[in-house]
C-alpha cells in the first residue's frame, strides 16, 4: 500500500503487511538516515505496537512527523483507520 504523507518532508510511505505484522516499510523522502532507521526498527513488529509507539509524535512545531505519518499509514493499511 502507498500512503501519501501530509505535513512532513517525506513524500510517501510504502507499507507491506503480513497479517498483523509489518513486513516492509519504505519512507520516500525526508531525513534519509532517520526514515531508514524507523523503517528498519518497525520491521517484524506487530502493527498495533508500532502504532501505539509512533502515533502523535511531532516534528518541532509541526503537528505531525514522519513516524506519526507512518502510524497513520499503518492504520490505513491494516483497516484501523476510522475514515
Amino acid at each position: 500500500m502507498v500512503f501519501k504523507t501530509k505535513g512532513v518532508c517525506s513524500d510517501r510511505i510504502i507499507v507491506e503487511l503480513d497479517g498483523d505484522t509489518i513486513k516492509h516499510v519504505e519512507i520516500v523522502g525526508g531525513c534519509s538516515g532517520n526514515t531508514q532507521g524507523v523503517a528498519r526498527l518497525v520491521q517484524g513488529m506487530k502493527v498495533d505496537d508500532a502504532i501505539s509507539r509512533l502515533d502523535g509524535i511531532r516534528c518541532g512545531i509541526r503537528p505531525t512527523s514522519c513516524p506519526d505519518q507512518l502510524a497513520q499509514a499503518l492504520k490505513k493499511a491494516s483497516g484501523r483507520d476510522s475514515k
